[in-house]
């Protein structure tokens, strides 16, 4: 059965194939895999916007969130999180919440890393759309934000993820450097790969992070944000990054804690 999201790009292509001169009759495979595509939420690997950085941090909210939101402030940074609903704490704790509200009103990016950091590829459509409704629904009640972005854990995404996530009304986001922090790299090793790439200056640089880990936080965030400056990147949130996008799909007033604020 056709969800409403193909069935509205079926009806787009019509429109579209008939402005155009018709050149050959499309087969049934061909045409499917065009309606198959047109549904699919698009996945971001690299930014677009020249000489910009997107910092990114994964796995939170955590202890030292608003540490890391102030070594931003240092060096005039903003930066991107992807947080979970419930992997290490619980999103709804009051200091989650109050951790959350001081980064977006620091003009941080809010974004989704879904609720409880499973690997999309091992869940059926209708677990992975809960999973990425329960974290939509705690930010709204939160920051009265529903993201526009979101980020598979462990980058693990597939065809029918892709589906899910278009149907939510989100684009996928992946990353092209990464700190290491969250497979065992040291403090020293994130940071000489950090040197690495701003000695190569590429024209962009799409990064993870994960701001569970202390010495991320503590040590190599500033050692970043130091060397990739002096090689006079701006620093930007995904959005930005890719040319300007709506970082959220909707926004509203926040809602009043009550009992549903839970894990």
């Amino acid at each position: 059965m056709f969800t409403t999201s193909r069935l509205l790009a079926v009806s787009l292509l019509a429109t579209i194939a008939s402005a155009l001169p018709t050149v050959r009759e499309l087969s049934t495979g061909e045409a499917l895999h065009v309606i198959r595509q047109a549904t699919l939420a698009p996945v971001y690997t690299a930014c677009s916007t020249p000489n910009t950085v997107a910092i990114t941090f994964d796995d939170g909210p955590y202890t030292w969130n608003t540490e890391i939101v102030n070594t931003l402030a240092q060096y005039s940074a903003k930066g991107t999180f992807f947080v979970n609903g419930n992997n290490y704490e619980c999103i709804y704790s009051a200091e989650n919440e109050q951790r959350l509200k001081t980064a977006f009103a620091a003009g941080h990016q809010i974004a989704s890393h879904t609720w409880a950091h499973l690997d999309w590829k091992k869940l059926s459509k209708d677990k992975l759309m809960s999973e990425m409704t329960l974290t939509d629904t705690a930010l709204v009640k939160i920051l009265g934000v529903k993201p526009a972005f979101v980020r598979p854990p462990y980058g693990s995404y597939n065809t029918a993820s892709q589906e899910v996530a278009a149907a939510n009304g989100q684009s996928i986001v992946i990353w092209d450097f990464d700190s290491g922090d969250s497979v065992g790299a040291s403090a020293k090793q994130s940071e000489t790969d950090y040197q690495n790439i701003a000695t190569k200056k590429p024209t962009n640089i799409l990064t993870l992070n994960h701001e569970t880990y202390t010495a991320t936080a503590h040590e190599v965030l500033p050692f970043a944000l130091n060397t990739l400056k002096t090689q006079g990147y701006n620093f930007v949130t995904v959005a930005e990054c890719l040319g300007g996008l709506n970082p959220y799909l909707s926004q509203t007033t926040p809602a009043v804690r009550d009992a549903t604020w839970k894990c």
